[in-house]
């Protein structure tokens, strides 16, 4: 089963007056493996955060073939007060479940969280404060609650940032077995070597769709100079 094609439909957002998309389209096919790059600021993760219903928009986005899963999103790893006594299996279980977070994790859960942990190169942190754990490490974390359970479609917004070379490979790896699985991948990339070198297919956003297509098509002109 793959995960499902996603359609931007002349999509448009403001915020304070200011256009941050501006008559967007663009689609992802089923189970695809796609990088959304662009400058600073050119509306990458606008876009995503309007995909995830977070975000009001004009114009459509759609699912064809609504995932049967839930969605998976990994956010940009944002400043984290080291002092708040949360361990790794509560930020999974805050991010990740329905019941709160303070009634723990059901056995099954706790099993799942477990492997992905172990799929992200941290097994065995799950009882560690949150905070004590170093940058790339607590990528790796949003990363095993992104895919606990397995998601039909997977948002990255860079999420290898702050990784070590050894972390960098281990997500490569883990996110081309999640695409060989069938899962639709959207990821937003700043590095254009990695992207040339995993992606199916790219689209350069800068307000406007600057390129879309194959990513062997991508222009050699575009480089992380421009951004």
């Amino acid at each position: 089963m793959r995960g499902p094609a996603l359609v931007f439909d002349n999509v448009s957002l403001k915020l304070g007056g200011t256009h941050v998309l501006d008559a967007v389209s663009f689609q992802v096919g089923a189970g695809a493996l796609h990088c959304l790059v662009g400058p600073n600021g050119g509306g990458k993760t606008s876009l995503v955060r309007a995909l995830l219903g977070q975000m009001p928009h004009t114009g459509n986005i759609r699912l064809d073939g609504e995932p049967s899963r839930p969605v998976g999103y990994v956010p940009q790893l944002a400043d984290f007060d080291r002092n708040v006594p949360m361990t790794v299996y509560d930020v999974m279980a805050l991010l990740g479940q329905r019941r709160p977070a303070f009634l723990g994790s059901s056995r099954a859960a706790r099993a799942a969280n477990a492997e992905a942990l172990q799929r992200t190169g941290v097994a065995g942190m799950g009882h560690k404060p949150f905070g004590s754990l170093s940058g790339g490490q607590r990528q790796r974390v949003l990363l095993a609650q992104a895919i606990s359970p397995l998601p039909r479609l997977l948002i990255l917004d860079e999420p290898t940032a702050g990784i070590d070379k050894p972390g960098l490979q281990l997500v490569e790896r883990l996110v081309q077995e999640l695409h060989d699985s069938g899962v639709t991948i959207l990821w937003i990339n700043h590095d254009l070597e990695q992207v040339r070198r995993i992606a199916q297919s790219v689209t350069v956003l800068n307000q406007r769709v600057l390129f879309h297509g194959a990513t062997q098509k991508l222009p050699m002109s575009w480089s992380t100079a421009d951004e």
